[in-house]
């Protein structure tokens, strides 16, 4: 059976759908069977990033109304054999989504493959809570600013609340993944440095993408970084990232900075 993630987030902008699209690429580029799923009902992006946006004739509402079969809507990606998407509805909005037609779709997909992959929607509405419900793991996505931290920190709140696992008194696996990350930025104080965004929330850290032109420049060409630009700073953080969530011991390095993550932590807490 496969693994359910949610990437999720309170603040829209952060980032959701393009480390979707990073993540799902870099785990497929290992040969895992990948989908991602888009639960943006009435925006729908990630065909966008995924440069699929011409190809989706069926959509996961399609499926969830009996409108198509699961693998019409499945849309295999044009470089990956093993990435596919399950767009979501640019004319239907969020109430078209079922607790019901939800379970039945994550329940097929987890038949096929390895990853499950949900890109959620912003804020705490029903898209959001929907997308997160079946998830065995999550990734919190946050900027590195206080009002992104502060709605990540409610969007913890409510995975360990509105989940299946939560119903049943499981503990949901959490990763932060901090993203637009620029070091000298955070050294002069125009934004949370790492050590204080893992401080108010608390859950661990599975990677720090920085600031770079490469995530915008892959977005305009319709493809995951990881994809566009293998060897670009961010894809390379997206790359370990998914090495970690997949179980790996990897050291953490803040871009722009030579010391270690952990380094810095224990020679704070010392002074």
């Amino acid at each position: 059976m496969g693994k359910v993630i949610v990437v999720t987030s309170g603040k829209g902008g952060v980032g959701k759908t393009t480390s979707t699209a990073a993540l799902g690429a870099a785990l497929a580029s290992k040969g895992k069977k990948v989908v991602v799923v888009d639960f943006d009902v009435g925006l729908r992006n990630l065909d966008l990033v995924m440069g699929a946006e011409r190809r989706v004739v069926y959509d996961i509402v399609n499926v969830i109304q009996g409108d198509a079969k699961l693998p019409q809507a499945l849309i295999r990606d044009k470089r990956l054999e093993s990435l596919f998407l399950l767009p979501a509805s640019q004319t239907r909005d969020k109430d078209n989504l079922t607790a019901e037609g939800v379970e039945q779709v994550i329940t097929e997909l987890k038949r096929y493959f390895d990853w499950i992959i949900c890109d959620s929607p912003a804020g705490i509405e029903r898209g959001a809570t929907l997308a997160m419900r079946h998830a065995d793991t999550a990734v919190v996505i946050t900027n590195p600013e206080v009002s992104s931290v502060r709605d990540s920190d409610r969007i913890i709140g409510l995975l360990d609340s509105k989940t299946l696992k939560a119903e049943r008194g499981e503990r949901m696996e959490k990763h932060l993944l901090l993203t637009r990350y620029d070091a000298a930025r955070a050294q002069r104080g125009d934004m949370l440095k790492v050590e204080d965004v893992l401080e108010i929330l608390s859950i661990p850290l599975i990677g720090i993408i920085p600031e770079s032109m490469d995530v915008l420049r892959a977005s305009n060409i319709g493809a995951p970084v990881t994809l566009a630009d293998a060897r670009s700073a961010p894809a390379m953080a997206y790359f370990e990232a998914a090495r970690r969530l997949e179980g790996e011991t990897l050291p953490i390095i803040v871009p722009g900075e030579k010391r270690g993550l952990l380094d810095k932590i224990f020679a704070r807490r010392a002074a």
